[in-house]
């Protein structure tokens, strides 16, 4: 920055005025670069996202309905699926069957992510066309 040392007059006083006109420049810039970089910023992709219906879904006599435990413990309706293999060959079954039955799975909301995804991963592997998750209206 600079200082303005000249002489106002006959009293001998300095002037200790701050020149800020280079500080003017720079925050034009400053606001310049901003104005050009924050479009840039926050474009995304434009795609119109899906409606949540939330209807009910209802458990007919033909749906499967598998259901995994906080522990992990996944159940065909109440039967208990050994492993993944058991788990495919069920689902292998259930998709040659017409009409295909729907697949509802119902997790325990403190269970984890991961056998939940197998169990959409053999739904996949199997062919199954049709996949509900099961959830409770939040109470007021």
């Amino acid at each position: 920055m600079a200082f303005n040392t000249g002489n106002t007059g006959d009293d001998g006083e300095v002037v200790s005025a701050i020149n800020t006109t280079p500080l003017v420049d720079v925050m034009l810039v400053l606001l310049i670069i901003f104005l050009i970089t924050i479009p840039v910023a926050t474009h995304t992709v434009k795609v119109k996202l899906p409606v949540d219906r939330n209807q009910p879904t209802q458990t007919k006599p033909g749906n499967i309905v598998l259901a995994v435990t906080a522990d992990g413990q996944t159940y065909w309706n109440t039967l208990p699926v050994s492993d993944h293999k058991d788990l495919v060959n069920r689902l292998m079954e259930a998709a040659r069957q017409q009409p295909q039955p729907q697949i509802q799975i119902r997790g325990d909301g403190s269970a984890q992510y991961m056998p939940i995804g197998k169990i959409v991963a053999a739904c996949q592997e199997a062919g199954i066309q049709h996949v509900d998750f099961i959830t409770e209206q939040p109470h007021d």
